[in-house]
């Protein structure tokens, strides 16, 4: 098996009911498969669910030093631990820091029956 990180999963996936993630907070994900290891964070925001793959865009290192400590102190923007990059939630998009303009990777994922699936 491969130890290369993968950029995407299958659909169908489960990754665990809802409340697995607090309301307003993010939890990693690694998924193991055959060709790889997938690194990948979701963001709960209500009944919504934001997947985007662990690589910040300024310098592809995961963004959090700590685990599922992806989110500014008040919750309201995604931040790389390295160089204070900020995201937005809901699309992945820099809005300060190095690299503004550019994007988080999603990882698609949905809520089906109370239970976030890779999409």
């Amino acid at each position: 098996m491969s130890s290369a990180p993968l950029s995407s999963t299958p659909p169908g996936i489960r990754l665990g009911p809802l409340d697995l993630i607090a309301d307003g907070k993010a939890r990693n994900f690694v998924i193991e498969m055959k060709a790889g290891r997938f690194h990948g964070f979701v963001v709960r925001r209500g009944g919504a669910v934001h997947g985007y793959i662990d690589r910040c865009a300024h310098m592809a290192l995961p963004l959090a030093q700590q685990l599922d400590q992806y989110l500014t102190d008040d919750g309201a923007f995604i931040e790389c631990s390295w160089h204070g990059a900020l995201y937005e939630i809901d699309s992945g998009r820099c809005v300060g820091g190095p690299c503004v303009g550019r994007s988080l990777t999603r990882w698609p994922v949905r809520v089906e029956d109370g239970t976030i699936v890779t999409a």
